[in-house]
């Protein structure tokens, strides 16, 4: 009987390809793990030598680190060899197997142990043979596995092939012959056989950015920067070659003229020379680093509103600029000294700044801005003398001329902020000042009055300055740290009496329009007058819609009754373009014509009148109006807890500011209201004043019997947080900032109310005036967001605001009557040239970024060009 084939065999066959390549990664993989020490080291070599290290290296060095290299090559490949086993078939077929599911390999060649003679049992068999016969056929090669984490935890490996690459790319593979000339023996016999050799380079300081230089392929005429480093090699016969030169003006260590090889940095133009066989001669001359230059630019020097200064400078320099710093000198000798600045100044420190530097691009010649806000300085608007000076990578410094300048600083122009700013300053400028500054303050505010002090606060906040002024003054002086906070708490009264917080829409008003007619007498800048113009714009919006609001309560049902023939109807349009008049005559020079306008103008809104249609009150308009009797109610618990706070520091009394107070709105105020209603005492009916009085005092009466001003300042609270639910649905952004701004009252009404809690009168008064600002600003974004939504011819139009049509995608309004368009600027204000400085400086990054796309960088770089 013959012998049966082996199943296995055929199938083997089949897989012949698959079976070789697991054999060939089988090999790769025992390989890599026996001698990747050695590739490691011969890349890491290549790499040093490709690189040209062995040209920087003694010689000695580069003989012992080619002997140590070459030993540890060796003992690694004969630990490679030691440790390589090559692979058996039978191993790669195992592998090949172990990859199937069942191994079906193995199982093809097993042999029926158990019956055999029974003719099921080799049926069910001859099934198991096919099966694993289809899954051997679907065998693929193994890839290897070629990780060498654990043989080589630190990733050494990588490193010399990054070294590699590096040297592939930045390297030269001719640079590799030069270490055979080391090699004693190695490069002599070509050499001896052609006669002696040398070769050079020279290699300039590497803040220039230039290039090296190979002296064998240079002209007779040599020129680099001074600082460069030369070396020169000689090969063949010592003694043969020898160099003779006058530029490096050695007097030490030089060495004998015929050395193999020379190091020496150029200091002078001279000459260099080589005597010998193939020798050659330089005139060399030496390229001095010119210090640098900077000059300070009067076109373009501006201060902002705020006192931000900008300073153009000009710096240029042959290799690039590598900083700069400004420095502000008092000039005292240009100093006025009379009245605080008559006796002698306290020491101080010149003011020095860093000079802005470009983020990208060549620093050899470029122009940038100094921009900072030194308004809290003690020498602002005082004579300073201003030095630039700019500095290069060897240390060399050009200066500017100096600039003889006015410390540039915000300017005040309420009369009282400025009379508060000028007293820090004197305190400042020394502390023997502090009586005469103490004495100043309790002059001006002698007799406060509405007209002098529009907000408690700042009436509040100067008496707790003063008293600590007097009392820090009597003990044993003022130190500095007590100086400088009584000089910080001044700065912030200033701030606070020049922006102010007026509650009345009318008398802000008028404090915008005086504050712009004393900047137009006192010949302010632009970006001053902006934006105290566009204060003039915000304050006349809250006037407007207050004087709306005040005639749906004083007659609801007015409606068109009124003839139109004694009247003049204006738009909020006609309101615009007399502002923009008067911005355009201003920015024209013509200041009286200017002046006239706003006076006429000024007249015209305190005379004015508003009309309301006849149909009845929107949602929200109700919720307008609500919020105001909100903010009249928090104004009367404001000027409460301020006579509260004037009883404990003058108690039984009445200062002239209390009694200025009178006929303000509040616990027991009488007469007209903060906004110019009537006080809630009085009623509906129209009573006298004294009948007004008498009604609120009772009111008030009631009030303090039935709980102390935390629990109406907390009754008040839920009254805010029940209205900002009840609001009509406004979307947009100004009604997100509504909601906003309501949130951030209750939050202050909230610190209000603990404070009175806590008993602390000041912080309360601080909390109820910014929940009034935030009521104001709140209300303010809420009809502009009910204008957006408003329909044309709705309920009215209270100088064009009801009837206010969709703006334009840029923001600005369609026109009325016969005007086609508008004449409102796309941009103006405050902000106009701090945005275009931020815009600026972001084209400025984004250029800098080199992974962008090189038709983004071509884009920006053209508005760099423009602008």
């Amino acid at each position: 009987m013959a012998k049966t084939q082996n199943p296995l065999t055929p199938v083997l066959a089949r897989l012949r390809r698959p079976l070789s390549l697991t054999w060939a990664g089988l090999i790769a993989e025992r390989l890599v793990r026996a001698f990747w020490p050695v590739w490691s080291l011969l890349a890491a070599g290549a790499a040093m030598l490709m690189l040209g290290l062995q040209d920087m290296a003694p010689v000695e060095v580069v003989w012992s680190a080619l002997m140590l290299g070459g030993l540890a090559v060796l003992a690694f490949a004969l630990q490679g060899a030691r440790r390589f086993r090559f692979p058996r078939r039978s191993e790669a077929l195992a592998r090949l197997d172990e990859a199937l599911p069942g191994r079906p390999l193995a199982a093809l060649a097993d042999e029926q142990a158990i019956g055999a003679t029974d003719p099921g049992s080799q049926a069910l068999w001859r099934a198991h043979l096919a099966r694993m016969a289809v899954r051997a056929a679907e065998a693929k090669a193994v890839e290897p596995d070629l990780k060498l984490s654990r043989q080589d935890p630190f990733g050494l490996r990588y490193i010399a092939l990054l070294g590699l690459v590096v040297a592939l790319l930045f390297g030269s593979v001719w640079r590799a012959g030069s270490v055979a000339q080391m090699v004693p023996g190695g490069g002599n016999g070509a050499a001896l056989a052609s006669g002696p050799t040398w070769e050079g380079w020279v290699e300039p300081p590497a803040y220039t950015g230039l290039p090296s230089l190979y002296l064998n392929d240079q002209d007779e005429t040599l020129r680099a920067p001074v600082g460069s480093r030369i070396t020169l090699r000689f090969y063949g016969e010592v003694g043969a070659l020898s160099l003779a030169e006058t530029v490096s003006q050695r007097t030490e260590n030089i060495g004998a003229a015929t050395d193999a090889e020379h190091r020496f940095e150029l200091r002078q133009s001279g000459e260099m020379r080589i005597d010998g066989p193939g020798g050659r001669a330089w005139q060399v001359e030496a390229t001095p680093d010119m210090a640098p230059m900077v000059s300070l630019s009067q076109e373009g020097a501006k201060t902002a509103f705020d006192g931000q200064m900008s300073q153009p400078f000009q710096a240029s320099d042959d290799y690039g600029v590598t900083g700069g710093r400004a420095v502000f000198a008092l000039d005292l000798a240009q100093v006025d000294r009379r009245y605080g600045l008559a006796v002698a100044p306290e020491p101080r420190a010149p003011i020095e700044l860093d000079l802005p530097m470009p983020i990208a691009g060549d620093r050899a010649e470029f122009g940038e801005t100094l921009i900072e806000n030194l308004s809290e300085h003690p020498w602002a608007h005082l004579p300073v003398v201003l030095d630039v000076r700019v500095e290069d990578a060897i240390g060399q410094q050009g200066m500017a001329e100096p600039m003889q300048m006015t410390l540039p600083a915000r300017r005040f122009f309420n009369p009282l902020a400025a009379a508060v700013i000028e007293q820090r300053r004197d305190l400042l400028w020394s502390r023997e000042n502090a009586p005469r500054v103490a004495q100043v303050l309790r002059a001006v505010s002698y007799k406060p009055g509405p007209s002098l002090f529009r907000s408690e606060a700042a009436y509040l906040r100067m008496r707790v300055i003063l008293r600590r002024l007097e009392v820090m003054t009597a003990s044993d002086g003022l130190d500095g740290d007590e100086r400088d906070e009584i000089a910080q708490a001044l700065w912030d009264l200033g701030v606070l009496l020049e922006d102010g917080d007026v509650g009345d829409a009318l008398e802000r008003m008028r404090a915008a329009q005086e504050r712009l007619s004393e900047a137009m007498k006192n010949d302010a800048s632009e970006e001053e007058i902006a934006r105290l113009m566009q204060e003039l714009r915000d304050a006349t919006q809250d006037y407007l819609r207050q004087k709306m609001q005040q005639a749906q309560r004083e007659n609801p049902e007015q409606g068109d009754q009124q003839s139109a023939e004694n009247t003049m109807q204006m738009t909020q349009q006609d309101l615009q373009d007399m502002m923009d008049r008067i911005q355009e005559l201003m920015e024209q020079g013509r200041m009286a014509e200017a002046q006239q306008a706003l006076e006429e103008f000024q007249q015209m809104m305190e005379n004015m009148q508003v009309t309301q249609g006849q149909t009845g009150q929107s949602p929200g308009q109700e919720a307008m109006e609500g919020l105001a009797d909100t903010l009249r109610e928090q104004q009367g618990l404001s000027d409460q807890a301020f006579r509260d706070l004037q009883e404990q520091f003058n108690p039984g009394a009445q200062s002239g500011q209390s009694q200025g107070n009178e006929g303000r709105n509040g616990g027991q105020g009488r007469g007209q209201s903060h906004d110019g209603q009537q006080g809630q005492g009085g009623g509906e009916g129209g009573e006298q004043p004294g009948q007004q009085g008498e009604g609120q005092q009772d009111q008030a009466d009631e009030q303090d019997q039935a709980g102390s001003l935390a629990e109406r300042q907390e009754a008040l609270r839920q009254e805010l947080e029940r209205q900002s639910q009840g609001l009509p649905q406004l979307g947009g952004e100004a009604g997100d900032a509504a909601r906003e701004a309501l949130g951030r009252a209750g939050r202050a009404m909230e610190g209000a109310e603990e404070a009175l809690r806590n008993d602390d009168l000041a912080d309360a008064i601080d909390n109820q005036a910014e929940a009034m600002d935030a009521l104001r600003e709140g209300m303010r974004n809420m009809d502009e967001a009910m204008a957006e939504q408003r329909n044309p011819g709705g309920q009215g139009e209270a100088f064009g605001e009801a009837g206010k049509q969709q703006s334009d995608p840029l923001g600005r309004n369609p026109g009325q009557g016969r005007q086609a368009g508008t004449q409102d600027d796309l941009l103006q204000g405050e902000d106009v040239y701090r945005r275009a400085r931020e815009l600026l400086d972001e084209i400025r990054r984004r250029s800098g970024e080199g992974a962008r796309p090189d038709v983004e960088l071509e884009y920006l770089k053209r508005l760099l060009e423009r602008f």
